[in-house]
């Protein structure tokens, strides 16, 4: 892709906002930072960035949908439709606004569904069903998973070969069935070494997702932050337990 990813997703969802009538600019995109409580309830694992402080849920609302996305970056916003839509994304904060809003909105449409985070020990009833589904549309691959979701790297690494990368400098001294979680540095390496790339959705707020794109590589993103993205990019997703 030569356009930058995010400006793609915007387009597209100003092309959905025309062809639905959204021309009141009066209509309010309402978002606010979760607790780790009020995102995923309370887990067996104590292992999710979330629980950790690293990252925080912000909850998007539009009319009677919502959406979220995480970002290291969290804080309360209000905005117009037509502010949240043309905003300039220039750092996560920002684009964790965009994204949860475009979730909200266009789960509201009815285009998208599971926008907002399972909980409790839904998150490990979650994982059972990802070796399936890479199978499904994979086959047999070599997967780069870049960003540690700690249950979905333990039952892939026991049928995948598998690489992990992470941000989360704590992550780097984690070993998954004998799967060492590597550094953003490692990138590279592991687009080279792989079949397929399974991404977490908090890279279209990281800004990483483009490069992954680019790469060319078969890809899938996991997760509620991805459920607009995806479906803007005609991309598979993996969330089977969202609500």
């Amino acid at each position: 892709m030569t356009e930058n990813t995010l400006e793609i997703i915007r387009t597209k969802a100003k092309h959905i906002l025309e062809n639905h009538d959204f021309s009141d600019e009066n209509i309010a995109v309402n978002a606010k930072t979760l607790t780790p409580e009020e995102a995923i309830g309370n887990p067996e694992h104590d292992d999710y960035p979330i629980i950790k402080g690293k990252e925080r849920m912000l909850e998007a609302s539009f009319k009677n949908s919502k959406g979220v996305a995480f970002s290291d970056m969290f804080g309360n916003f209000q905005a117009k439709l037509g502010d949240i839509i043309n905003m300039e994304l220039k750092n996560n904060f920002r684009r964790g606004i965009f994204i949860a809003a475009l979730n909200a909105i266009l789960r509201e449409l009815n285009l998208i569904e599971k926008t907002e985070h399972c909980k409790n020990e839904d998150l490990v009833i979650c994982a059972k069903d990802v070796r399936g589904f890479i199978s499904e549309k994979f086959g047999k691959p070599k997967i780069f998973l870049c960003g540690l979701q700690p249950r979905l790297a333990e039952k892939l690494s026991l049928e995948f070969e598998i690489r992990i990368t992470d941000m989360d400098e704590d992550h780097l001294k984690k070993e998954i069935n004998g799967v060492k979680v590597e550094g953003i540095e490692k990138t590279n390496d592991c687009l080279a070494w792989c079949d397929m790339i399974f991404a977490t959705g908090s890279t279209f707020v990281n800004d990483t997702a483009p490069r992954l794109i680019e790469s060319g590589k078969p890809l899938a993103f996991y997760g509620v932050t991805a459920a607009a993205p995806t479906y803007l990019l005609n991309l598979p997703r993996f969330c089977p337990i969202g609500s």
